[in-house]
């Protein structure tokens, strides 16, 4: 009998060598050579070049000092980082709460009881009330046979990489929520000038309208047509001064500041940060290894794949070994004789012979899980895809359409020049100078949009590729 169990033992230890369940395998994906829309960019102000982009910190491309603090703010202190890097500690622990089930446990007791026997029982006549003073340690182990447990740890393994992995997606997204929101503020405050200034030369047309009408030469309509146009440009300038207000506001609760507090350091306009003069985007490849939403899908479906281990494990045997070794006496003097020592020890076996297909459901289950986990990281993939070819179309067209408003706010600034000065020799009417004056307004603030939106596009460029940090 005892050759018999030293070989079943012998067998569940050379099966124990290899964990049940499939190991992982790292998915692959078919990816073209090549994004499409870099090629349409070669031509554009700011070209793509097919290069090895280094996204780490690509916020000091743009060349703003003050943007770059803000970003460094974000990721250090704010809310969004600091509840992602919580959940990242929380998982870790969790972690380390499966792992001890490797272990043996070991337990420490003291205890008294004081105890009164019935005297209608055969012993209770005898002693009738007892005192038992005890102290000892019970370890338990559950021999891990079948590997179920180191699946378990795996799985916990890599539900740890998927935190950090949600951690550093949440850097990307801090920093270019910020790296946006400065773009916005510098961008309404360019326009809040531009339509400041329109409001001071339509002043002037005014007065000039106004001195014409006066001396008799216009009549009243041109002084009506000149005031409601410059009512107009000025009724634009409180709405900027709200979206310059909300820009500032967002950018304090990114840095985990309240609203208003970022308002003296962010007073003084600057330009809107420039783009550098090419931009490398590499190929689609790359988005396996940058994008963190991809990396996460690949560690979610390790986990997935892991637990498969540990449901098949549920299926066999589970071989504990337990013992206890301590002291017990009816008196406290006599607790530490030799004559007190109190122990045990032996192995024990538990299967569940029947479940009514339960357990092998659950292993269906969670085959069926891991296979959604796998077609979840194909979704993410094309997503990623899809993403940074979205952005780079948004750059390239982007540009082409501030060149184009660039051209057409020069030609209109010349045309206003050229209305007024005709006015006032009387060599055109005044509609022609209200219409002019409108559409350099207008084009001057597409302007300065689409000069904010060339860098809003990049930064949603640097986000789509994944953008770059280092170990949490």
């Amino acid at each position: 009998m005892s050759r018999r169990i030293e070989l079943l033992l012998s067998a569940a230890l050379a099966q124990a060598c290899a964990a049940v369940g499939p190991d992982h395998t790292p998915p692959t994906a078919e990816l073209p050579a090549a994004f499409l829309a870099a090629g349409e960019g070669a031509a554009a102000a700011v070209p793509l070049v097919v290069g090895t982009p280094d996204l780490t910190g690509w916020w000091l491309g743009l060349g703003d000092d003050q943007l770059s603090q803000l970003v460094e703010r974000a990721l250090a202190e704010g809310l969004d980082m600091r509840t992602a890097l919580a959940r990242l500690t929380e998982a870790r622990a969790l972690r380390g709460i499966t792992a001890g089930e490797r272990f043996p446990s070991l337990d420490a007791r003291l205890g008294y009881e004081h105890r009164r026997e019935s005297e209608n029982t055969p012993l209770g006549a005898f002693a009738p009330e007892t005192d038992i003073h005890s102290l000892g340690l019970d370890a338990a182990w559950e021999l891990d046979l079948w590997g179920r447990v180191r699946r378990s740890v795996e799985a916990a393994d890599r539900d740890v990489e998927v935190s950090v992995e949600d951690a550093h997606a949440a850097a990307v997204t801090v920093a270019a929520e910020t790296a946006r929101w400065y773009v916005e503020l510098r961008a309404f405050q360019r326009r809040l000038a531009i339509a400041e200034g329109n409001v001071g030369l339509q002043e002037q047309t005014l007065a000039l309208v106004t001195s014409r009408r006066d001396a008799g030469l216009v009549g009243e309509l041109d002084v009506a047509q000149a005031s409601a146009n410059l009512e107009s440009t000025r009724s634009r300038v409180p709405t900027l001064r709200a979206g310059l207000r909300t820009a500032e506001n967002r950018l304090a609760v990114l840095v985990g500041a309240a609203p208003g507090a970022l308002r003296a350091e962010l007073t003084e306009a600057r330009p809107v940060p420039r783009v550098p003069r090419e931009v490398a985007v590499g190929v689609p490849h790359d988005l396996l290894r940058r994008r963190a939403d991809v990396r996460r899908a690949e560690r979610a479906l390790a986990a997935e794949t892991a637990r498969i281990g540990v449901a098949e494990g549920d299926l066999y045997p589970r071989l504990s070994l337990a013992g206890s070794l301590g002291l017990a006496s009816d008196g406290a003097q006599r607790l530490f004789d030799s004559d007190s020592v109190t122990g045990g020890f032996g192995p024990a076996v538990r299967w569940n012979l029947f479940a009514a297909g339960r357990l092998r459901a659950r292993v269906d289950a969670q085959v069926a899980r891991a296979e959604g986990a796998s077609l979840a990281w194909e979704a993410t993939v094309l997503r990623a895809l899809e993403e940074s070819e979205n952005a780079l179309t948004g750059f390239v067209r982007e540009q082409e359409r501030r060149a184009a408003l660039e051209a057409a706010a020069a030609q209109s600034r010349r045309a206003s020049e050229v209305a007024r000065a005709q006015y006032t020799a009387g060599l055109t009417d005044f509609q022609v100078v209200i219409d002019s004056e409108r559409a350099t307004a207008s084009l001057e603030d597409e302007l300065a949009v689409s000069d904010a939106a060339v860098t809003s596009a990049l930064v949603a460029l640097y986000k789509a590729l994944g953008g770059g940090f280092g170990e949490l």
